[in-house]
Order: structure tokens, then C-alpha cells, then sequence
């Protein structure tokens, strides 16, 4: 069995524009005399690696603690593209996935610079996929990211964004994505994990 951590590091990770950065600090510090190291620490829902739930676009949406677990945890295949994925990649994306691991199909994984665009986003959404995840900061254009999210956040589709796949070959693996239990939140940070089985 092999781990792959797929999560940035939260001080030092990629922050959507205009987003707040995380910011630490120690409240205690032993070499300061204190009898403990005690770390405080503050960042936006969406800094790094993170999800979206529907409650990010969608007035009436679910929030994080709505959501099952389900859609986070369990088989997921990562598909490699580089620039806009079309319509035509995403029936791609997905065929290749069912025909390797049905249950691998409900979670797709974009490695690569890719931008999912809104006639992609409609065909994840037609497909019943549980989550679909990628590298970059928004699955959608960064200059337009509304409609993409829309699209997906509305078929309950949870978005797992600023993942790092660098490492990750295409294939089937198990994911671990679960965020923050954070109530009425739009968005959690998580540490992300793929596993693939020994072959």
C-alpha cells in the first residue's frame, strides 16, 4: 500500500485572490519559558487544499456538515489534462473511469492545469459523480468562476480544490478527503490522501 498526501501545507499554500492567508501564532513557546508550545492559528475556508460544499454559491445549499461523508471517502480516479476541459473530456473522464472502477467513477480527480469549463461541468453533473477535484484554487475559470460552481454545487457535486497530484499516476485509488466537521460553514480545509494497493 502506498500514501500519497495530496494536500498543500496550509502556511505556505496557494490562497484564491483576494482570500485572506493563513497566519499562525504561538501563544506558548519552551524556548520562551513556557512550559508548553501551544500554536493559534486562523485562515479562510477555501485557503489550499479544501472543499466547497453547495452553501458556497447556492443560497439554500448544503453546508459542510450536511454533507455525507460518502462523497469524501472512498474509491476515486484521477484523470490527467492539461488546459480546458471540454465536454467531449469530461464524457472521456468518466467513461474511462466506469470502464476501470465503477465506484472509482462517482469521485474524478484532474490532474494537471486544467479548467473545468461549463459544458464539462454539465456532464459531471449528468453523470451522479459524488465530487470532482483539481488543482488549481476553483474548478472553474479564475476570472469567472460562478457559473461552473453553480452548475455542479447544484447537482450536489462537491468540489475539491488546490489538490497536488504532481506524484499521482492516472488510475484508480481510494481517497480520503474528509474536511472539518464546521457547521453552517460554505467550505472546510482537509488533508487529503489517495491509497493505491500494492499491484
Amino acid at each position: 500500500m502506498k500514501i500519497y498526501d495530496i494536500s498543500q501545507e496550509v502556511f505556505g499554500c496557494q490562497v484564491y485572490p483576494g482570500d485572506p492567508e493563513p497566519e499562525k501564532k504561538m501563544l506558548s513557546l519552551m524556548e520562551k519559558g513556557g512550559l508548553y508550545n501551544l500554536t493559534a492559528f486562523s485562515m479562510c475556508a477555501h485557503n489550499g487544499t479544501h472543499i466547497d460544499a453547495p452553501f458556497h454559491f447556492l443560497r439554500d445549499g448544503k453546508t459542510v456538515d450536511a454533507i455525507c461523508l460518502e462523497s469524501f471517502v472512498g474509491m476515486a480516479y484521477v484523470a490527467e489534462h492539461h488546459g480546458s476541459v471540454s465536454g467531449d473530456d469530461a464524457l472521456e473522464m468518466v467513461k474511462k473511469a466506469k470502464e476501470q472502477n465503477p465506484e472509482a467513477a462517482k469521485r474524478i480527480l484532474i490532474k494537471g492545469a486544467a479548467e473545468v469549463s461549463q459544458e464539462a461541468a454539465e456532464v459531471f453533473a449528468s453523470s451522479e459523480i459524488l465530487l470532482l477535484g483539481n488543482e488549481s484554487q476553483t474548478v472553474g475559470p479564475e476570472d469567472a468562476p460562478m457559473a461552473v460552481h453553480h452548475i455542479l454545487l447544484s447537482a450536489d457535486v462537491i468540489l475539491l480544490e488546490g489538490i497536488c497530484l504532481a506524484e499521482v499516476s492516472e488510475g484508480v485509488y481510494f481517497l480520503n478527503a474528509a474536511p472539518l466537521n464546521l457547521s453552517g460553514a460554505d467550505g472546510s480545509p482537509c488533508r487529503a490522501v489517495l491509497i493505491a494497493s500494492e499491484r
